[in-house]
C-alpha cells in the first residue's frame, strides 16, 4: 500500500507564491511519472505540471512560466513552486504519482489533495 501526503496549500494574495509538497511512503520499489492536477469547483481535474523519473518536465499552458515542478527521488517526493500566483489559480491541488510496489506492479496514487486559494 502506497500513501501520498500533500502540504503547502493555503490562501495567497493575487501575485504571491506558494509551495506545495508531496511525499510517498509505503511499499514503494521506484516512482516513474509524478504529477500535480488541480480540480476547481464545477470543472474538471485537469493537469497543472508532470515530472518523469529522469527529469523532463511538461506544463500546462496556463501555468508556463509561472509554475516549476521537481523532485527528490531519494525523499519520494514532488514539490510544486508556484510563482505570481492569480485568482483562476484557485483549487484543489492533488499530487499523483506512477508507483511501481514491491511486488513490481504499477499503480497510479493519488494524494488526498490541498486547497489553493488566490485572493485579495
Amino acid at each position: 500500500q502506497v500513501q501520498l501526503v500533500e502540504s503547502g496549500g493555503g490562501l495567497v494574495q493575487p501575485g504571491g507564491s506558494l509551495r506545495l509538497s508531496c511525499a510517498a511512503s509505503g511499499s514503494i520499489f521506484s516512482i516513474g511519472i509524478m504529477g500535480w492536477y488541480r480540480q476547481a469547483p464545477g470543472k474538471q481535474r485537469s493537469l497543472v505540471a508532470r515530472i518523469l523519473s529522469g527529469g523532463s518536465t511538461n506544463y500546462a499552458d496556463s501555468v508556463k512560466g509561472r509554475f516549476t515542478i521537481s523532485r527528490d527521488s531519494a525523499k519520494n517526493t514532488v514539490y510544486l513552486q508556484m510563482n505570481s500566483l492569480k485568482p483562476e489559480d484557485t483549487a484543489v491541488y492533488y499530487c499523483s504519482a506512477d508507483v511501481i510496489n514491491t511486488a513490481r506492479s504499477t499503480i497510479r496514487s493519488w494524494g488526498q489533495g490541498t486547497q489553493v486559494t488566490v485572493s485579495s
